[in-house]
C-alpha cells in the first residue's frame, strides 16, 4: 500500500518525492477534487497525505471524503510553514472521537 500526497506548495511535494512518495500539486477546488479522485481510483494507494492549509481551504470537499471513504485514509499533515493546529489538538481530537475525559 502506497502513500499519495496532495499539496499546495512545491517544497512539500519535492520533499515527499525525495522520500519516495508521489503526489499532485493542487491550488483550486477542481485540482483537489481531481487528485482525490485519482487517489481513490488507484487501488495501490492506501493513505492520502494532504497539507493542513489545503484541507482547511477546501474543507467542504475534504470532510465528506474523509467520512465516506474507508480507503484511502486521508491524513492532514503540516507543511514547511509548520502546523496550523492549536496546542493539544491531538488530545482534543481523541477526546471527541472516543468520549474520554480525564
Amino acid at each position: 500500500m502506497r502513500f499519495f500526497l496532495i499539496s499546495d506548495n512545491t517544497a512539500t511535494l519535492t520533499g515527499m518525492r525525495l522520500a519516495g512518495i508521489g503526489g499532485r500539486l493542487a491550488h483550486t477546488q477542481k485540482e483537489v477534487a481531481a487528485a482525490l479522485c485519482e487517489a481513490e481510483e488507484d487501488e495501490g494507494i492506501g493513505v492520502v497525505l494532504m497539507t493542513e492549509k489545503l484541507a482547511t481551504d477546501f474543507a467542504a470537499l475534504v470532510e465528506p471524503f474523509k467520512g465516506s471513504h474507508p480507503r484511502p485514509l486521508l491524513i492532514e499533515i503540516p507543511d514547511r510553514h509548520g502546523s496550523g493546529r492549536a496546542k493539544n489538538s491531538i488530545t482534543r481530537y481523541v477526546r471527541e472521537a472516543i468520549g474520554v475525559r480525564y
